[in-house]
């Protein structure tokens, strides 16, 4: 049937716990991490930035690669991705504008400033946000699909703005933060840590999303 998946078998506990495991490592990283000697305990903010920056950016791209994958098969179960790691994304950007605006308020004396990474960001984050709007304004999963992989496409060319923005605009951010080695330490082990747990919160979507499908699927069969 066009855009129907094997069923597949949700994670099993054994998976849910290494991510908490690993969780509780990255959270006593950043807690037990040396202090910046300019900012203090507020640098650690940077730990938890870095990790859902990057994962954001990651997720759109592999967002923008579902979308292009259903324009070519019109295989729903690629939307269902794309629309479980658009979820997971708007959470990492949010948490993105959220966690830089903490750090620049320590750092720069304002919560906001149109600095060129900080605007490119905001716009990824725009693209979420539209992302989102769309999926909740359309009833026919078909059209959904089709335009929110167009508008996710289009957006996807954003992403470089927000890596280069520091490099290609004159802005106030800095290009990567000076860390010592200890830091580069925590600073990994965070991303780890976070990168778990959206995979997991990304999983456990595509499941639900995947048994949403297929109810749907078999209430229609049972009706016709």
């Amino acid at each position: 049937m066009k855009g129907h998946e094997p069923t597949r078998f949700a994670s099993p506990p054994i998976g849910t716990a290494a991510v908490g495991v690993m969780v509780a490592i990255g959270v006593l990283a950043i807690v037990k991490a040396p202090a910046e000697l300019t900012m203090g305990d507020v640098q650690r903010v940077l730990y938890v930035h870095i990790s859902v920056a990057w994962l954001s950016l990651v997720g759109f791209v592999a967002m923008a690669c579902c979308g292009f994958r259903y324009l070519l098969t019109r295989q729903l179960w690629w939307d269902h991705w794309s629309q479980s790691i658009g979820e997971v994304g708007w959470i990492c950007s949010t948490l993105t504008l959220i966690t830089g605006s903490l750090w620049a308020h320590a750092a720069w004396g304002t919560w906001w400033t149109w600095d060129p990474r900080l605007v490119t960001a905001f716009i990824l984050w725009a693209f979420y946000s539209g992302n989102l709007l769309l999926r909740g304004s359309l009833e026919d999963p078909l059209q959904r699909a089709r335009l929110v992989a167009v508008l996710t496409i289009i957006g996807v060319a954003d992403v470089p703005l927000v890596v280069m923005a520091t490099r290609w605009f004159r802005g106030i951010h800095p290009v990567s933060p000076e860390m010592e080695p200890a830091m580069h330490v925590v600073l990994v082990l965070s991303m780890i840590a976070v990168t778990a747990i959206m995979l997991l919160l990304l999983s456990r979507r595509r499941s639900q999303l995947q048994l949403e499908h297929r109810v749907s699927e078999l209430l229609t069969q049972a009706i016709e």
